[in-house]
């Protein structure tokens, strides 16, 4: 059974190929960024629940760059301090963990995406909101207008993922995620849609390009030589030919992979309203041209719900791994109930020892 088999990206040894995505929680309900009991119950409960790599939710490396004011940061010691506890747990249920490290841009500053909040908008100064940052002055759907970087300002940007991979370093995370997709900063210089600029960050591809790559040199100059680094990236925003499509991913995932990047992490969209062609697996495919034009490891998501889907895909060579996102919301134990439900056996599975009646 392919999703059963362990996979290795430097010295981190995965036991399965059944991950959790980073899905944002917004428990952070001092909104100090500090990740509390809710995230040790969610992770660890995944962790005893068969997943072989979590990543965590998107979290800001700056304040400035949190998604919402309930979002979880990584800028300080205390949070360094908060996620290492995390972090312990899931090790003890011998799950590997990542952490995905973000700058919201001008996607910051806005209110949860939950039941009790009217939809995904600005939150005003007024209210705890703050100004937002982007490429050019160019506002996201239903959000404020943000402030265009000066260029100096966009140098300094690689520097604040560092700082944040080397707390993540500390904190015992296992790998290194960057998120460049989504429509979050990165997403936004990458796009022509959302980036106008006119210096060195602006106008070709390769400009274009330029701080997600020099990030990525940041951020692998300050982690260990045997630590992984992703890249999750929007490999189309769906409106071709004016978008970032999925040519310039497969570009973009070669360039990564020369800068020491381990794994392509491959969604799509975000950035701009687009028809989306949502169903089943509809970002395999995207992840297979990726895997193939790259050579790099990649892992898909996207309406993977159903063990057979999962297992066909790995062994297909489509993905390496899948990321089961809302299914595992429903459900902590979606990878121990696939694996079994697959014909793997009780002594195959990592069982918490307390719950082998459940089992045996």
């Amino acid at each position: 059974m392919k999703l059963n088999e362990p996979i290795t990206l430097r010295s981190a040894e995965i036991r399965n190929r059944i991950w959790l995505p980073p899905m944002c929680q917004y428990k952070c309900e001092n909104e100090d960024g500090l990740p509390g009991d809710w995230h040790m119950v969610h992770y660890g409960a995944r962790a005893a629940g068969g997943f072989g790599l979590i990543i965590a939710e998107a979290t800001g490396v700056t304040p400035e760059g949190r998604i919402s004011p309930y979002c979880a940061g990584l800028w300080n010691e205390e949070q360094q301090q908060a996620w290492a506890r995390i972090v312990h747990f899931v090790h003890t249920r011998g799950a590997t963990m990542g952490i995905q490290l973000n700058h919201a841009g001008r996607k910051a500053s806005s209110y949860p995406m939950l039941p009790s909040f009217a939809g995904r908008r600005s939150v005003p100064l007024s209210d705890g909101g703050w100004e937002t940052v982007a490429p050019s002055p160019i506002a996201a759907h239903g959000h404020e207008q943000p402030r265009e970087l000066s260029t100096e300002e966009v140098r300094a940007v690689p520097g604040a993922f560092a700082d944040a991979a080397r707390r993540a370093v500390a904190a015992g995370f296992d790998l290194v995620e960057i998120h460049a997709a989504h429509g979050y900063l990165l997403h936004q210089f990458l796009s022509p849609l959302s980036n106008e600029r006119t210096d060195e960050y602006g106008g070709s591809r390769e400009n274009r390009a330029a701080l997600l790559l020099e990030v990525v040199e940041a951020v692998r100059s300050v982690i260990p030589e045997t630590m992984p680094l992703s890249v999750r990236v929007s490999a189309t925003e769906w409106l071709d030919p004016e978008g970032w499509k999925l040519e310039d991913t497969e570009w973009l995932a070669g360039e990564l992979k020369a800068r020491g990047v381990d794994l392509i992490d491959v969604s799509s969209g975000g950035n701009a309203k687009a028809k989306v062609p949502v169903g089943p697996g509809y970002q395999v495919e995207l992840g297979a041209a990726v895997r193939e034009a790259s050579g790099l490891p990649t892992a898909v998501v996207g309406l993977i719900t159903e063990p057979e889907q999962a297992e066909e895909i790995v062994e297909a060579g489509q993905a390496d791994a899948v990321m089961i996102g809302r299914a595992a919301l429903r459900n902590a134990e979606w990878a121990l109930d696939a694996l079994a439900e697959l014909g793997a056996s009780g002594d195959e599975l990592p069982y918490p020892d307390s719950y082998f009646r459940g089992w045996a």
